[in-house]
């Protein structure tokens, strides 16, 4: 006990990092403890694993501002502030309204009650009725909840021959490229390269000194050994060819 205390102290003097990594791994089953207990009651898509990591915070900030000399235990000290670490966590997740909580949550009480007295085939009158609402309003909170349903990426649905695929690998994303997009530049590609082979040499020399090198009609006439004025109609010339080619 006098030890826990001494390191404490010690801490508290030097703030030195070995002696917080080895305060938080000693308490790191508080963190869990907790995680599970919170677990329990909370909706499938917050995760345990992310109250842990929300829960370790609230711990490293209790072991900054603990006080030992103040008379009480650590584990005491750090309960509300984990805890309430992982509190703040779950509200940011659960945006859902409170209200519609509540009215979603007594819908599905008195569904289930149904079900027990009168069988699986509930009706919208039936479960209307029970509620004391109209069936248009039961569509409409239906309709509110199922907007705020949350689902995992990571979700896998089974589909033909026995195989899944997970629900991330279906989702479209918008910023993507159509597949038929694709393959309509490709083979338009293939087919600009098609009809650029049979061009005669002089026609690819002036497409290729032009297009690649950057020459000018000027320059390019240097090196045939032409004037400007004939790789002009050499450059018309077969840019007419091509768009001939990839017409036909």
């Amino acid at each position: 006990m006098n030890a826990a205390k001494d390191m404490w102290r010690e801490y508290r003097r030097t703030r030195d990092e070995q002696l917080k990594h080895e305060l938080c791994l000693a308490h790191l089953s508080l963190v869990k403890y907790l995680a599970g207990r919170l677990a329990i009651r909370l909706p499938p898509y917050i995760n345990q694993e992310d109250l842990e990591s929300c829960g370790v915070f609230g711990l490293l900030e209790a072991i900054e501002k603990y006080n030992p000399d103040r008379g009480t235990s650590f584990k005491a000290y750090a309960y509300s502030r984990v805890r309430g670490a992982m509190i703040d966590e779950i509200r940011r997740l659960n945006w859902v309204p409170r209200a519609l909580r509540q009215k979603v949550k007594r819908v599905n009480a008195v569904r289930e009650r149904l079900q027990q007295e009168i069988g699986e085939n509930i009706t919208d009158e039936n479960l209307a009725n029970a509620l004391g609402i109209e069936v248009s309003e039961l569509h409409n909170l239906t309709g509110q909840a199922s907007q705020f349903a949350v689902s995992s990426l990571d979700e896998t649905f089974p589909i033909t021959g026995g195989e899944v695929v997970r629900l991330g690998d279906i989702i479209a994303d918008p910023d993507s490229s159509d597949p038929l997009d694709l393959i309509e530049v490709e083979d338009g590609r293939k087919m600009l390269i098609e009809a650029i082979d049979k061009l005669s040499k002089r026609d690819l020399m002036v497409l290729s000194l032009y297009y690649q090198e950057g020459l000018t009609l000027k320059e390019i006439g240097k090196v045939l050994e032409v004037s400007e004025s004939r790789v002009c109609q050499i450059h018309t010339r077969a840019l007419r060819r091509l768009r001939e080619k990839l017409t036909q």
